[in-house]
């Protein structure tokens, strides 16, 4: 898992190594402070408390993408708007993280549920099609101590 509580590191990738999204590292520390309005020394601190942890260059740097500016912005609205400490804005962070995360797992659950439900519909209307229509089904006739008398009816004279 990433710091974002993600499995496999950033999610959301595309698949063209061009196409730029909300999870491109495209930021150096420096451009990331200034849009986040935060000094540079207050995001490596927030990277060290895994607040926010942004992807490393071979050479180490720290690159920021826009999703990684807009926590620092939430971070920074906690702490100082709120007043949360930082301990308490990470496990803010790993709540979301974990509720989202749900959120799809829900989601996907409920696909395979309708799936399995299409599927029993589609077995349900084979077996119904497969009824023999020429057969009468059997109905198990009550025994019971009723006595029926036959009387013949009186021959008319003529």
């Amino acid at each position: 898992m990433d710091g974002r509580g993600l499995p496999g590191g950033r999610g959301g990738r595309s698949r063209n190594p061009y196409e730029l999204t909300d999870e491109s590292p495209v930021y150096v520390i420096s451009v990331a402070a200034q849009l986040s309005g935060l000094h540079p020394q207050t995001l490596r601190q927030y990277d060290r408390l895994g607040l926010v942890s942004p992807d490393r260059t071979a050479g180490r740097g720290r690159r920021y993408s826009a999703r990684d500016i807009e926590l620092l912005r939430q971070v920074q609205e906690l702490s100082q708007d709120e007043g949360i400490n930082l301990a308490g804005i990470k496990r803010i962070i790993e709540l979301e993280n974990q509720v989202t995360a749900l959120q799809q797992r829900v989601a996907e659950l409920q696909q395979a549920v309708e799936g399995a439900a299409a599927a029993i519909q589609q077995r349900e209307a084979a077996v119904h099609a497969s009824y023999r229509r020429d057969l009468v089904p059997y109905q198990d006739v009550q025994q019971t101590s009723a006595l029926v008398v036959w009387r013949p009816k009186p021959k008319r004279s003529e």
